[in-house]
């Protein structure tokens, strides 16, 4: 039993033994000197990867819109402005609804100013007109009245006759009344009720034209940013749905390269903004690049960029470095896995 005990702590000792070694080791590989950039030696205090990116992230574009892609009106590295039209979805029956939208408000605001406006000079003529006719006709009646009546009181007709003249000026005035209402009608000015109820329906059908071009304008792919079309992933022809969708487009700000690099956790002190760094890629043998850290993030993450090592942990945190470099860096194609080493030297 002594003989296992024994074992045991000989097995722990071997194991704490290497665990120091691996710490010493790699302690020992994280700090030496770097020569070539500047004829000035400064040390590496650790190293981490990163990728190549524009001044911008990649961004993935697509399209707002179902459909059937139309055109395609940019190439793989052409430069474009924010806003330019790269595609386009066939959108042909929306364009029919749209036009039968501004038509509908076309009509609902002739409406409101023919409703503002009132009734034409001709129709307030006319209604003129039948009011001094009929005002000429009551005064008639009433003159004929005042006939009567002194032929009556006199003896001269009758009752029957009487009543006659009566009722003829009791019609007249009824007339003259209705032309007056009808001329007053014809020139008084909208009510504030109908006033509201016009606006209101100017203001819908004008939704409902703001609507149908933005559903047209959702058939344009237009680019969010300025920079260069890095990789077309569409052809005329083909279906979008927004059930499953896909990036059509990617654009990046290429005018110039830096690097995102993900520094371990256990390496956060050791680096600060305007830190020197030296990139190199294992495919651009001999080939280093100077940067210097632009800016650290404030949060901590998974990492994403993995080396080739099978003993690098997956689930390991990382903390993100931007690196901006040089334009001799601007060959550097997007994408590219690097290796960022982080020197004790600062600038300025």
């Amino acid at each position: 039993m002594a003989g296992k005990f024994g074992g045991a702590v000989l097995a722990l000792t071997l194991i704490g033994g290497g665990a120091v070694l691996y710490e010493i080791s790699r302690d020992h590989k994280a700090v030496h000197a770097d020569r070539g950039l500047s004829g000035e030696a400064a040390d590496v205090v650790f190293a981490a990867p990163g990728r190549v990116e524009g001044l911008s992230d990649t961004i993935e574009v697509g399209a707002a819109a179902d459909g059937v892609l139309k055109a395609i009106y940019v190439p793989e590295g052409q430069f474009v402005n924010k806003g330019t039209l790269l595609g386009e979805i066939a959108c042909d029956d929306l364009q029919a609804a749209l036009d039968a939208s501004v038509a509908e408000a076309d009509a609902a605001r002739q409406a409101r100013v023919r409703l503002l406006r009132g009734a034409r000079n001709e129709e307030k003529q006319v209604a003129a007109q039948k009011t001094a006719a009929a005002s000429a006709m009551l005064v008639e009646a009433k003159a004929q009245l005042e006939r009567q009546r002194i032929l009556y009181n006199g003896g001269e007709i009758s009752a029957v006759d009487y009543d006659r003249a009566s009722r003829d000026f009791g019609v007249a005035k009824a007339h003259f009344r209705a032309a007056l209402r009808t001329q007053r009608l014809v020139a008084a000015s909208a009510l504030p009720e109908e006033k509201a109820r016009a606006d209101a329906e100017v203001l819908a059908a004008e939704n409902r034209v703001r609507e149908a071009q933005e559903r047209i304008n959702k058939c344009a792919i237009r680019a969010p940013i300025d920079g260069t079309v890095l990789q077309v992933n569409a052809r005329p022809g083909e279906s979008y749905s927004l059930i499953t969708p896909r990036a059509l487009f990617r654009l990046a700000d290429t005018s110039g390269r830096r690097v995102k690099a993900q520094v371990d956790e256990r390496d956060v002190g050791k680096i600060a903004a305007g830190q020197t760094a030296i990139i190199n890629a294992e495919g651009l043998t001999g080939k280093k690049f100077p940067g210097v850290v632009k800016s650290v993030s404030a949060i901590v993450a998974r990492k994403s960029v993995f080396a080739e090592d099978p003993a690098d942990k997956l689930d390991r945190e990382v903390i993100e470095a931007t690196i901006t470099l040089g334009p001799e860096a601007n060959s550097l194609p997007i994408g590219l896995r690097v290796t960022v080493r982080f020197l004790s030297r600062h600038t300025p």
